[in-house]
């Protein structure tokens, strides 16, 4: 008797079984079939390459994502909020800005200090220097100094203080990253499962290439190509459900007397960097994350990105660095070892 209702059940189970295989099949062979788009553009002064895999385009609400990231922080866009705050008017900020404020503010605290989005007055009084052929004197350097400093910014409720007025953002080193986040996340609310998202070489991927393998993003070999017309990696990264972010010195730096010195600026010292750090690229789990990392250990030098990377293994980093010998070396998290392709 037991029998024969255990067979009833399976024989009416069995239509719905069929139909369920059947369902996984096509619903696999139409996302096997479905195209990829590319969306192209410019944004934040660099350009941007959004590859996913779609029936439909959705460059309209990509540029529209983008835009509203320009009109939270970009320091061109007079009418923006970071525009608006640097120019000491009041008023709320906006959610955008909120988010990225507060990641950097934190990103900051891990780093003591060495990511300050309050850091721009230096760097355009370095490079403004070596352009003319006047560096700036240490008194000059002093006085900016006075101003800069991400604790001289605070948040109440949502509004921006500033102690002191002639204090600046420049959310340029975190900006890129969050705009690959944004355009990250319209895609995923649009049910997309694979795509790769990149604003200015910082990049976040997620499922497969149009290649159906994992995606692969080369890091760029150190030189002094300032054109970039020869781009040589120096190896090739599995970053598939990565983010990645990558900031180096090879290409933006100034001759002086001799001397080298880095387009980044230490917020500590208010001078250039003169760490043997070349290149440094994050992998995390949001770009924006990544891209503020990436610009903090090119300040922290060598010793001073491990320390963290020790303090937070959910960052993963390569960094390029020139050894005792002036010759190129390379360090890895360990956990990056299976990312790296043989």
């Amino acid at each position: 008797m037991m029998d024969a209702t255990r067979k009833k059940r399976l024989i009416w189970q069995l239509p719905f079984l069929v139909l369920l295989i059947v369902g996984t099949i096509l619903i696999i062979r139409q996302q096997r079939n479905m195209p990829y788009k590319t969306n192209q553009g410019t944004i934040f002064g660099t350009f941007y390459t959004v590859t996913y895999q779609s029936d439909k385009d959705y460059h309209a609400d990509i540029k529209a994502a983008l835009l509203q990231v320009d009109s939270a922080l970009s320091m061109f866009n007079e009418k923006s909020v970071i525009s608006r705050i640097n120019q000491s008017y009041g008023g709320p900020v906006n959610q955008m800005f909120l988010d990225v404020y507060e990641k950097a503010v934190q990103i900051s605290k891990e780093t003591d200090g060495a990511f300050d989005i309050t850091v721009a007055p230096l760097v355009n009084a370095w490079g403004f220097g070596f352009k003319s052929g006047a560096m700036p004197t240490r008194q000059q350097v002093d006085s900016i100094r006075q101003f800069v400093g991400w604790q001289k910014v605070s948040l109440k409720g949502h509004t921006i203080q500033k102690s002191d007025r002639r204090t600046m953002l420049d959310c340029s080193a975190i900006a890129k990253g969050y705009g690959v986040d944004v355009v990250a996340q319209v895609l995923k609310q649009q049910g997309i499962t694979n795509y790769m998202v990149e604003i200015g070489g910082e990049i976040i991927t997620h499922g497969i290439s149009p290649r159906r393998l994992p995606w692969r993003v080369g890091v760029i070999k150190p030189t002094d190509d300032s054109l970039s017309a020869h781009n040589e990696y120096q190896t090739i990264l599995n970053v598939t459900d990565k983010a990645m972010a990558t900031s180096g010195n090879y290409r933006n730096f100034y001759y002086k007397g001799g001397k080298r010195y880095a387009h980044t600026i230490d917020p500590h010292t208010g001078y250039p960097v003169q760490h043997n750090i070349l290149s440094a690229t994050v992998l995390a789990g949001d770009c924006a994350t990544a891209d503020a990392y990436a610009t903090s250990f090119m300040v922290m030098g060598l010793e001073g990105a491990q320390r963290i990377l020790e303090r937070h293994p959910e960052l993963m980093a390569y960094l390029i660095y020139t050894d005792r010998n002036n010759e190129y070396a390379v360090w890895f998290s360990p956990s990056l070892k299976d990312k790296i392709e043989p």
